[in-house]
Parts: structure tokens; sequence; C-alpha cells
């Protein structure tokens, strides 16, 4: 019965364009980590250049996601979404024909933002076309879409083996142009969409403080799965690789492993939404933060097994993934007039903590220290404190706008 409610409850065809759109792009998104092993290979980087060029992706995905939710609040989420599609098509003619450079390598990961900014206006349309019992859920359908990851991953590195990685940004624009037709034919807008507010009433979510604790919040989930995503092909290959270690896994092998715990972060996304939705988002955030807080921690006991690690690294990212739908449960709760802005501004908070995760944490410590243990140590003791911290603030949530009587499970 659940189902069947769920079903007639919105709009499946805009559901699965929003997943869709939001799948293509998180691939296109991820490039510079997934083909990292291939693009370092031709510029000789250090391990700091290294996670430079993996984060930038993410620095432009945070940057444009404002402004495409403020764009998908203006002209609607049908209108915005096939820009943003349209303007992803630049960096991947620059990949695939340029490249030739650092610069260009850095200019055309800052483009992918582009696609990386689907965040602001799929989950809008998610959102808009169901009612809050199934926010959770409809949130983690859409947001299951950053799966995109895996294929990125998983192909990435074979093709790049094969054809060049040059070659992978020409091919990646043959499924975004599928997308942009499915997107422009399936796609209606919510009718229950607000209309237009000023620029001033957009920035005006500024001033509440739960604005700004979501967006730390969700810098702890989404920005740990998108910068272990990036990441994670390098962490795998510096720990466990064939040039470090005789025998080791080469970077094919590599891309399998990164793309288990991409999987593992995007299939649970959904089902964490769901569980959400059950239990509540603010009691089933509390349990996840404390898992990738032990995980985080035990990741930086470095196993010697690299099937050990996966699991540490699967497990964290799973949490990471179901921790990111719980909080979209939440959000629409508090803020369901202004979802298209307040879903660019925190995610873009998040798309901020996956550029500052590799650019400012994981690279500088490994290249300082020549381990990766320092940084996960770091990453489990700033996971440990925003526990805590969502522990009083979500009490104080509970006094004021999440309460029993809304009908909603908190």
């Amino acid at each position: 019965m659940e189902a069947k409610g769920f079903r007639k409850s919105g709009h499946f065809p805009s559901l699965l364009s929003a997943f869709l759109y939001f799948d293509v792009s998180f691939m296109i998104w991820v490039f510079c980590g997934a083909l990292s092993l291939y693009i370092t290979k031709d510029f000789g980087l250090s391990d700091t250049q290294k996670a430079t060029m993996v984060a930038i992706p993410i620095l432009g995905g945070s940057f444009f996601r404002i402004p495409m939710g403020i764009l998908a609040d203006r002209i609607g989420c049908k209108k915005a979404g096939l820009i943003g599609m349209s303007l992803s098509v630049i960096p991947l003619l620059w990949g695939w024909l340029g490249g030739t450079s650092l610069l260009q390598v850095q200019s055309i990961g800052f483009l992918l933002g582009f696609a990386g900014a689907s965040f602001a206006v799929s989950l809008s349309l998610a959102s808009r076309w169901y009612p809050p019992e199934y926010q959770g859920l409809a949130m983690g359908i859409a947001g299951a879409g950053n799966s995109g990851t895996a294929l990125a991953t998983f192909f990435g590195p074979q093709l790049a083996q094969a054809y060049g990685w040059h070659n992978v940004f020409g091919i990646a624009i043959i499924p975004l142009v599928i997308v942009i037709i499915i997107y422009a034919i399936l796609v209606k807008d919510a009718p229950n969409a607000p209309a237009p507010k000023t620029m001033k009433d957009y920035l005006s979510v500024f001033k509440f403080a739960d604005t700004w604790w979501f967006s730390i919040f969700y810098a702890i989930t989404f920005g740990g799965f998108v910068g272990f995503a990036s990441y994670f092909s390098i962490f795998f290959y510096d720990v466990y690789g064939d040039a470090a270690n005789p025998g080791g896994i080469t970077k094919v092998q590599v891309g399998y492993l990164v793309t288990i715990t991409v999987i593992a972060g995007s299939f649970f996304r959904p089902v964490g939404g769901w569980i959400a939705d059950k239990i509540g988002g603010m009691r089933f955030l509390g349990i996840l933060y404390s898992v990738i807080t032990i995980c985080a921690f035990a990741i930086a006991t470095m196993p010697g097994s690299f099937l050990v690690m996966l699991l540490y690294t699967s497990v964290m990212m799973a949490c990471l993934g179901m921790g990111n739908g719980s909080v979209f449960q939440i959000v629409p709760q508090r803020f369901s007039k202004e979802i298209g802005v307040i879903t660019g501004i925190v995610g873009a908070a998040g798309g901020l903590g996956g550029y500052l995760l590799p650019k400012y944490i994981l690279g500088p410590l490994k290249e300082s220290t020549g381990s990766h243990v320092t940084g996960f140590l770091v990453v489990g003791s700033i996971v440990l404190v925003t526990t805590l911290i969502f522990y009083a603030v979500t009490r104080s949530w509970r006094k004021s706008w999440a309460k029993a009587e809304s009908g909603v499970n908190f």
C-alpha cells in the first residue's frame, strides 16, 4: 500500500528524469578523480597537486550550485536542468580536444562544476512533486543519481587504458545528449512550485541559523562522499598499488575497488531517506555520524589487506550515502517554501566540504607525513566533534519546529 501511495502522490517521469540528470552529471563531475591516475601520469604531480586536481571540480560544483538553485526557483526545474546539462558539454569538449597543460586540466575541472550543480535542480524537482511523508524516499531516489560516480570509476580507467583519457571526455558527451533528450520530453514542473522571489528574499535564508547548521552537517556527509570518491583512486593506489608493492593492484583494479565503495554510498542513499522517513532523520543521522567516526579511525590503522580496507571504506561510504538521504529528509520540513535556494546553499556547502577534504586534509598531510594515517585520524576527529554538535542542535530543533504533532518523523 505504501509503494502504491508513493507512486500516486507524485510524478514518476519527472522523478526518473531527476535521477538520470543527477546520474549522468555526477559521472561527468568526478572525471578528474576517476581518471586521476592517468592524468597525473602526464604531468608528474606531487601529492598536494594530485589532491588539488581532484578537488577543483568539487569546488566548481559548490560555486555553481547556489545560482542553479535560484535559477530553478525562478524559471522552473525543467529549463534550469536543460541549461545545466548544455553547459556541461563545454568542459567535455575541452577535455576531449584540449587539456594539454595542468592549468587547462584545472580549468576544465572547475567547469565540470556545471555538472555538479545538478544537485540543486534535480532534488528541487523531486521534492516539489512529493508530500512531506515521502520526502526522504523521493529525495533519496533522485539523489541516488550520485551512482554516476560509480560509472566514472568503473568505466573511466578501462576506457582511458584503451583509448586515452582525453577520449573519455569525448565519449561522455553521448550519454549526456541522450539524457538531455529524455529530460526535455518527460519532465514537468510541479504545479505547487513557489512563485519567483526577489534576490533579497532568496538571500534572506542566510539569516537563519538552521541554514548554517544544515550546511555543516551536509558538508560532512556529502562532502565526505564526493571527496573520498574523487580521492580514493589515489589513496588505494598509493597504499596497495603495483607501483609501490610488487604484485600489487593495477590502476584498472583500483577503479574496481573505488567503484565498490561508491556503489555502497549511492545505493544506500535512498535507503537512508526511506529509513529516515520511518524512524526520523535526526535520530538516524546521530547513529550514522557515530559509525562514520569509527570507520575513519579504523581506516587510519592501514590494514595490510586491501580487502579489509575495502570493507572499512565501503561501510563508511554507505553511512555517508545514507546520511545524505537523511539530511534531505529533514531539510524540506524546515524550508519547504525555499527548497530550491536552500538545496543550492546546503548542496554548495556539501561540495565545499568535498573540496576541503582532499585539498587541505588528505593531500597535504600525506605529503608532509609520507602516510595517509594522519589524514584519517583528523577526519575521524572532525566527525566526532560534529556528532556531539549535531546532538545538541537537534535537541533545540525538537523544541522549536521539529515537533511530533507535525506528523513527520524526526
